[in-house]
């Protein structure tokens, strides 16, 4: 059935910025990677991967150490998982331009996310985490190096004094920089291929890019998240890449983190439309002209910013998405096997959120208005409501210290659970003095009518 699949490669995608998972965890789901349909990995380490010597301030407190990195390849090996690592190499570098020791090679000075490629200590930092990396990912066939957004290029002042000077453009800057980093790998790793995101380059024109040299280096990686993805332009993009010098092409999909920086829950729907397309292209073109599938799965939309939808959460989508690949699409094939590895599952609503819309709305909690009636149906339903969600809470912070550090959890209960528990506290405590508001007077009858 694989066989037969459009894609010959495709990676699920470990975006470490973010509640990276334990090993341990990462032992059940590899199985299940495999069983769905994937065959590889790309690990996005950030902050996650052990660096060394001079590089060791830009582990989190929790990074992997040498062994469980070891662990972890092992662990995908068992699985027929091929690992390709990630290392950021010119944007999204704030875990390493966030530091003191490093901010000197930041592009503009005020902002963490994009490295100054005219300084050499630059070439010398990211040569330096490619080898940490490689070392513990020997024989790795290919290393992502990134390169995507790369926000404020041309911005710094000495980009600004560089741009002034002949012929040079942004795009030249781009590519040289592309071009260095690649020449790094293949000069110290010579089995090991570049890959780069495509989002860069999807503007520079064609004869600017064959001249670069940088299609004989690295293989662009197209990604488009969209649910609807233009089919004819990614077309049309890949022969301009392949016409360029370009010998081989991946596509890149997300089966979550990619519809929302504060997203909870993936839209299934969404994430299954856009392996649809990807479907379209990959059938529209010469056939084999992409290499394999990322599936993306972002964990942050950048260093700082909020988490997105869990990898747990993430797996009913992920499931869909890579059946959809092996089958060509969600055929009842696919939903079954699906259905079968994953189960369905249902949400109760309750009547109650019409009473407090209708009733007691934020107008009538800062007045302490409400009619006695609408008290006895909100106030049962929010009782019980806040007894489950107590209980949910527990048993999600179980399951959360299953598959994550605790620092995750902290952030993840904070952003996501603390404040619904605590609306649904000011709701009953603002219900309670509403109806201590409303309460009837004593017997008006008692102290009337009577005379000294």
């Amino acid at each position: 059935m694989s066989g037969s699949a459009p894609f010959k490669m495709r990676l699920v995608h470990l975006d470490l910025k973010g509640a990276p998972p334990k090993v341990s965890y990462l032992s059940e789901v590899f199985p299940l990677f495999h069983a769905l349909g994937a065959n590889g990995l790309l690990i996005e380490y950030e902050d996650m991967f052990p660096y060394e010597g001079r590089l060791r301030l830009l582990r989190a407190k929790h990074a992997y150490s040498p062994s469980e990195v070891t662990e972890i390849l092992h662990l995908a090996r068992l699985s027929k998982l091929e690992v390709i690592p990630l290392v950021q190499t010119f944007g999204h570098m704030e875990f390493v331009l966030k530091h003191a020791a490093f901010a000197h090679l930041r592009e503009v000075a005020f902002f963490p996310n994009t490295l100054n490629p005219h300084e050499a200590e630059s070439l010398a930092l990211v040569g330096a985490m490619i080898d940490q990396v490689l070392e513990l990912h020997r024989g790795a066939r290919w290393l992502h190096i990134g390169c995507d957004e790369v926000y404020y290029l041309g911005e710094g002042e000495a980009s600004r004094q560089w741009l002034q000077q002949g012929q040079n453009n942004q795009a030249k800057l781009c590519l040289s920089h592309m071009r260095a980093v690649a020449s790094h790998v293949l000069a110290r790793h010579s089995s090991t291929t570049p890959l780069v995101w495509d989002d860069m380059l999807r503007d520079i024109p064609q004869d600017q890019l064959k001249e670069s040299e940088v299609p004989q280096l690295v293989e662009p990686v197209l990604w488009d998240y969209g649910a609807d993805l233009d089919v004819h332009s990614k077309v049309l993009l890949m022969e301009k890449y392949r016409q360029c010098g370009f010998p081989r092409l991946w596509a890149a999909s997300a089966f979550k983190g990619a519809t929302g920086a504060s997203q909870t829950l993936p839209p299934v729907e969404h994430h299954l439309r856009n392996h649809v397309q990807w479907l379209q292209v990959a059938g529209s073109g010469p056939v084999d002209t992409l290499q394999g599938i990322i599936l993306t799965g972002w964990q942050r939309y950048d260093h700082f910013s909020v988490l997105c939808e869990l990898l747990p959460v993430g797996i009913p989508s992920l499931a869909t998405c890579l059946q959809t690949l092996i089958h060509g699409g969600f055929t009842e094939d696919a939903k079954l096997r699906v259905e079968s590895f994953l189960g369905v599952s249902s949400l109760e609503i309750t009547d109650a959120v019409r009473y407090i819309t209708g009733w007691f709305s934020p107008y009538h909690r800062r007045r302490k208005l409400i009619h006695p009636i609408m008290i006895q149906h909100i106030k049962p339903e929010a009782l019980s409501l806040l007894s489950r969600w107590s209980t949910l809470v527990q048993q999600l912070e179980a399951a959360l210290q299953l598959a994550f550090y605790p620092d995750a959890i902290e952030e993840w209960l904070e952003e996501n659970v603390h404040p619904s528990m605590q609306r649904l506290q000011g709701l009953l405590q603002d219900l309670g003095e509403a109806a201590a508001h409303q309460a009837p007077p004593a017997n008006p009858g008692l102290d009337k009518g009577r005379d000294p």
